[in-house]
């Protein structure tokens, strides 16, 4: 089964409802760029909230590792996702069972072999030279295709109910995640295209192996 993550939680009552539509996992993103920035103080109150059995993962980009560190202790994190341009020698200074690192295939040629990265995944997202992520459009299928024969893979960019089932089909993700597509505004989702997007990623049916979000502490 694909694990699913849904990323931009900036309130408790879309939290509760992604954890009630049966998500693996939810995303904070402390970027303050982005329409769904969250403060620690306010992802701490929501994660102090939230039922066992769902991953919290904080959003990173381009940040120093203190502050990483720190935001992770302080909201009760069990994953920290790397969106940046972060190098390999950078993602060496966290567990590598607790690190997503993002990649975006237009700038896939820059990085250095993959081999040399340890993270506990990879994801594949839609940015561009402006933004980090978010864009809305579709990632590279292809390029995640590939990448998901040889590392665990978490598929994101454009995803939405309509796409999702015919993604996991196509790049046999480890895990989906999704953030504006099943949102009614930046920041607020709309919780039908939630549970939607996840009963028809569960009817997809042959995707990854899943088990990405099962997590020990740091």
């Amino acid at each position: 089964m694909t694990d699913v993550k849904i990323c931009g939680i900036t309130n408790l009552d879309d939290a509760l409802a992604a954890c009630d539509c049966g998500a693996e996992a939810l995303g904070f993103i402390f970027f303050k760029s982005s329409p769904r920035y969250v403060s620690p103080e306010e992802a701490g109150d929501i994660i102090a909230k939230l039922p066992g059995g769902v991953a919290k993962v904080g959003v990173f980009v381009n940040e120093e590792p203190a502050v990483v560190k720190s935001i992770y202790d302080s909201c009760g994190l069990d994953m920290i996702q790397i969106h940046g341009n972060e190098s390999a020698e950078y993602c060496r200074g966290f567990s590598s069972h607790l690190l997503i690192k993002a990649l975006n295939p237009w700038a896939s040629k820059s990085f250095p072999e993959l081999d040399e990265w340890t993270p506990h995944a990879f994801l594949v997202d839609s940015g561009d030279a402006a933004k980090y992520g978010g864009t809305g459009n579709l990632s590279d299928w292809g390029f995640a295709r590939d990448l998901a024969r040889r590392y665990p893979l978490i598929l994101a960019g454009g995803l939405n109910p309509k796409n999702v089932g015919r993604a996991i089909r196509t790049v046999s993700p480890a895990a989906v995640d999704v953030g504006s597509g099943v949102e009614r505004e930046p920041g607020k989702k709309d919780h039908v295209k939630m549970r939607s997007f996840i009963e028809r990623a569960r009817a997809a049916g042959c995707g990854g192996s899943g088990g990405i979000f099962e997590v020990n502490s740091y």
